[in-house]
């Protein structure tokens, strides 16, 4: 191979070793897939902007509607304004979707560039090093009494250091492109996992939008738009809400006490740890004291509630007693479950659609104790309710605290 074609060869391989960087370029890549990608993917981004501005204006006016005096036409703007915001995060939520998947199509089209580069990569490496089989490992002075002359020896000693170099060159050109490669394959595989998780929290924010427009529906229903019919409501709601938290209280405070006194708290297996998820699920419909919670005018929200079909098994967080299994026969009974711990802790599970446990009865971690329910009009939903889930509580010393600081 003569001196000419060995450095056009060094040419070609120094412009497929140039590095590509995965990013999504403002400027022209010179491949028109690409660049359709990269504009599509500007597309979304800027619309998911537009769409979270659009978010951000509907919580403020939520929260201005808040601070006003409680009346049926500010919880009705309250609704309207909460169901405009959650339609627009779900458009939102759909084009980060859609947006994901470009994403993926993108870094697919960077790794098969990247496996033809490295490829191109390897045939320089074979080249290079056919060229250097000839010299069969001999020493320079050996090879030098092949030739005549000595300038003739000089050229291909050249030739020789350069070729040698170059081998050097793209060997670790190679790893780098590699290592790349596999960079890649991870970032797509990180893609293909948050499309799946956001995917899911698509199908959540569907649900809390059927369960804004329950609200309005129920709310409508039991006022017929009457302020008068409205007040009456709030004064029956706040009552309902105090006497359960008061008898929740009480019998909390009461089952302790006599716990305690027996010696049975201080001897339960998983002391000290956090609590398990009560339900499969970990996707939170509402939060502790959550601001954009529908019957916030009327009091806190002193739990979360974790999305949950009708009828899934609900497990205990932690091993405990059962303070108070409270079944009912009607929809607007609100029916739960305490469970007792050690370290001054309770759990509580609202909402249940069926119980299988007893007062006084030991439970184990990951015991099954009741089934989620919650939908609106059936038993055990209580009036506090705007679609499936389990509503869990966690306190300490009686207090209702923030129960995403003690679950795992």
């Amino acid at each position: 191979m003569n001196n000419r074609w060995i450095i056009l060869l060094i040419i070609i391989g120094g412009i497929i070793l140039l590095p590509h960087n995965f990013v999504f370029a403002t400027t022209s890549s010179g491949d028109p897939e690409i660049d359709k990608l990269n504009q599509q993917i500007a597309e979304k981004q800027a619309k998911i902007k537009e769409l979270e501005d659009s978010i951000t204006t509907y919580k403020n006016k939520i929260s201005q509607t808040q601070q006003q005096k409680t009346s049926l036409n500010n919880q009705m703007s309250i609704i309207n304004n909460r169901v405009s915001q959650v339609s627009l995060d779900i458009q939102a939520t759909q084009i980060k979707l859609d947006k994901i998947n470009l994403e993926i199509q993108f870094l697919n089209l960077e790794i098969k560039q990247k496996q033809l580069t490295i490829k191109k990569q390897q045939e320089i490496l074979g080249e290079l090093l056919r060229n250097l089989r000839f010299t069969g490992g001999k020493s320079y002075l050996e090879i030098a009494t092949t030739y005549q002359n000595f300038s003739t020896f000089y050229n291909q000693l050249q030739h020789l250091t350069v070729v040698d170099k170059e081998l050097g060159r793209v060997t670790r050109a190679i790893r780098l492109a590699k290592e790349d490669l596999q960079n890649k394959h991870l970032q797509a595989e990180n893609k293909q996992n948050s499309y799946t998780q956001i995917n899911e929290e698509l199908s959540g924010k569907k649900s809390d939008l059927q369960d804004e427009l329950g609200v309005k529906k129920v709310l409508l229903t039991q006022t017929q738009s009457q302020e008068a019919k409205y007040k009456t409501l709030v004064a029956n709601l706040t009552k309902q809400y105090q006497q359960i938290e008061g008898e929740i209280e009480s019998i909390e405070k009461t089952v302790r006490q006599r716990l305690q006194q027996q010696d049975k708290l201080g001897s339960l297996s998983d002391t000290g740890s956090k609590f398990s998820w009560p339900v499969p699920s970990k996707s939170i419909s509402c939060y502790f004291r959550d601001q954009d919670y529908p019957y916030r005018n009327i009091f806190e929200h002193n739990a979360i509630d974790i999305r949950a079909a009708q009828g899934t098994a609900v497990r205990a967080a932690g091993s405990g007693y059962v303070g108070q299994a409270k079944t009912c026969t009607t929809a607007s009974c609100y029916s739960y479950v305490m469970l007792i711990h050690d370290n001054g802790l309770a759990t509580v599970y609202g909402h249940l659609s069926k119980i299988i446990v007893g007062n006084d009865q030991f439970i184990t971690r990951g015991d099954v104790i009741g089934y989620s329910g919650g939908t609106p009009g059936t038993v055990g939903a209580g009036p506090f309710v705007t679609g499936p889930h389990l509503h869990f509580e966690v306190r300490a010393n009686g207090i209702p605290v923030n129960p995403l600081n003690y679950l795992e």
